[in-house]
């Protein structure tokens, strides 16, 4: 026997939270009771919530009425008086306020150390390009909202002919298999183990968000995201172990969805919440890994990273076979993330990366340009000044709004058509003249990275706004 809204309603549940609860027990546990029963429980519930809160069927709708006073226990801490010194590497091509960012990230207590790559920008809390390590904390807002974020590219046994004799496929195939934005999914159901993670049943938010993993597996956001079939010079002995020569290769930008975005919200306010720093520093408010909500974080957001690169597994996968490609190689390198790594002899920290990719000794990663010029197949050197890192891409120049205000459709169509580019969609808030040059911004890091591989974009994807 269920209810409805307009009856709760009357017996003076007047707000859709409470509703919802009610309806949701009524319906899985009282099918058997008759409606005056239900409803003599109801309105006992409503005057004597605390009578239920033990009770195993109607507690979690008892606890909304009468919720049980939660002792938030919390520290205040104070900035440094100085920052520790940091490494900045191509310093001519950062602003002011990303300096200053990242100046306020090296006062923090437990702060060890720092870098800033040569793409480095504003952004909240620490710069995007900014590079941060700390003691046994993590750091909501260092991370970033899009967990997990990363390049994927795969290098396939077709040479850069392809790109021209089947490019009506190729477009084709972009539009009916990747999708992008906040809403929607693609058109037909994803696999992927990452769906059947016990994680997702390890705490309300997880759980909360499977259904939204589910529908946007194998999907890409907004923003500079981007999914792009181009060409790739490879050199000899390039880490790829790939001969030397021309490939058509397919590259993809993005992160985790919806899903890192909820877990970076919900995290960074507890991280306020029990982390007090003075207001120019309230982004950096932590979380102890030595604390539940700091251990739920991390585990949350090495699924979210996991979720990330299940999307662009789906994506290569799919565009692969739509086009008959054979998958000879790929590499992806991830930021917006955090690692336990070694900083020093046998002293460990929690590096975050925001905006800037692992760069350990042999390991390989894509360093991006825009859509209209090269990215780069590189292999990290370990660089011990900036942490193991590199810069994620070229790095904005202007904002989206400045670019939206300088800038016209025609005038991106125009630059796009003189570089032998096809954009389909797209805006141009990413017109490649929002972007610092990646061929200076390349050479600021040489000492971080080799560089393996030269890719151009041929045919590219974005979101549409």
């Amino acid at each position: 026997m269920g209810i409805q809204p307009k009856e709760l309603s009357k017996l003076g549940y007047t707000n859709n939270v409470a509703r919802s609860l009610a309806i949701n027990i009524v319906n899985k546990y009282c099918k058997h009771d008759s409606k005056e029963q239900i409803i003599r429980v109801l309105s006992d519930l409503l005057a004597y919530p605390d009578k239920y809160k033990g009770n195993e069927v109607w507690g979690k709708l008892a606890e909304h009425f009468s919720p049980t006073p939660v002792d938030k226990s919390f520290t205040v801490y104070n900035l440094l008086d100085e920052p520790l010194a940091f490494k900045t590497y191509g310093n001519k091509f950062i602003d002011t306020l990303a300096k200053q960012q990242m100046n306020l990230a090296m006062r923090l207590p437990i702060t060890l150390a720092g870098a800033m790559m040569p793409d480095a920008h504003a952004g909240y809390g620490l710069p995007i390009g900014g590079v941060l390590a700390v003691e046994n904390a993590v750091i909501p807002y260092a991370v970033g909202v899009d967990i997990g974020c990363r390049m994927s590219l795969t290098v396939f046994d077709a040479n850069v002919d392809f790109l021209k004799r089947y490019s009506h496929q190729i477009k084709e195939a972009l539009k009916e298999y990747t999708h992008f934005g906040m809403d929607g999914c693609l058109g037909f159901p994803q696999e992927h183990e990452i769906l059947d993670r016990s994680e997702f049943q390890l705490t309300p938010l997880l759980k909360l968000l499977h259904g939204k993993v589910v529908r946007q597996l194998g999907s890409s956001g907004g923003g500079n995201h981007f999914v792009e079939f181009g060409e790739i010079e490879l050199i000899e002995n390039n880490v790829l172990k790939l001969p030397a020569g021309n490939y058509t290769a397919l590259l993809s930008h993005s992160g985790s969805r919806g899903m890192g975005a909820a877990i970076a919200r919900h995290y960074s306010d507890v991280a306020r919440e029990v982390c007090k720093l003075p207001r120019e520093a309230q982004h950096f408010a932590w979380l102890g890994l030595d604390t539940e909500a700091g251990q739920e974080y991390w585990m949350s957001m090495n699924l979210a990273g996991d979720f990330a690169q299940a999307c662009h597994e789906r994506i290569h996968i799919n565009l692969s076979k739509a086009l008959a490609l054979k998958a000879l190689a790929n590499v992806n390198n991830h930021h917006n993330f955090a690692w336990r790594e070694e900083i020093a002899p046998n002293k460990y920290a929690i590096v975050h990366r925001k905006g800037a990719t692992p760069a350990g000794k042999g390991v390989a990663g894509f360093i991006p340009g825009s859509m209209a010029t090269p990215g780069y197949l590189v292999s990290g050197k370990g660089i011990a000044d900036s942490l193991n890192s590199a810069s994620h891409g070229a790095g904005r120049a202007m904002s989206r709004q400045k670019a939206k205000e300088q800038f016209t459709q025609s005038a991106l169509k125009k630059l796009l058509t003189q570089n032998g580019v096809t954009l389909i969609d797209g805006s141009v808030e990413e017109i490649p003249l929002a972007y610092k040059d990646i061929d200076k911004v390349m050479p600021a890091q040489e000492s971080l990275v080799d560089i393996h591989g030269r890719f151009m974009p041929r045919i590219v994807r974005m979101n549409k706004e």
